[in-house]
């Protein structure tokens, strides 16, 4: 996950609507049903999968009253958490 790409997606999410990302997020899915994908394709497709849902998180903190800094702040603790263990 990047933070860049998530902050940039919520900028987007905020500009228009949350429904967009999570539509893309299902046709990214679905393409990773194509056999004929090489792995380096699979991994493009899952971090940008990955980054998308990050941002859908981080826009539901924002959602719950949090300010946009913190929510990306502890967003990013949390999964850098959950890497270490």
């Amino acid at each position: 996950m990047k933070l860049p790409v998530i902050k940039h997606l919520t900028d987007f999410i905020e500009q228009n609507d949350v429904d967009y990302v999570l539509e893309t997020i299902e046709t990214l899915e679905a393409l990773t049903e194509v056999s004929s994908l090489k792995d380096e394709e699979l991994d493009v497709i899952g971090e940008m999968i990955s980054n998308m849902y990050g941002a859908v998180e981080v826009d539901k903190l924002i959602k719950e009253g949090t300010p946009k800094k913190e929510a990306l702040n502890s967003f990013m603790k949390r999964v850098l958490g959950s890497i270490d263990k």
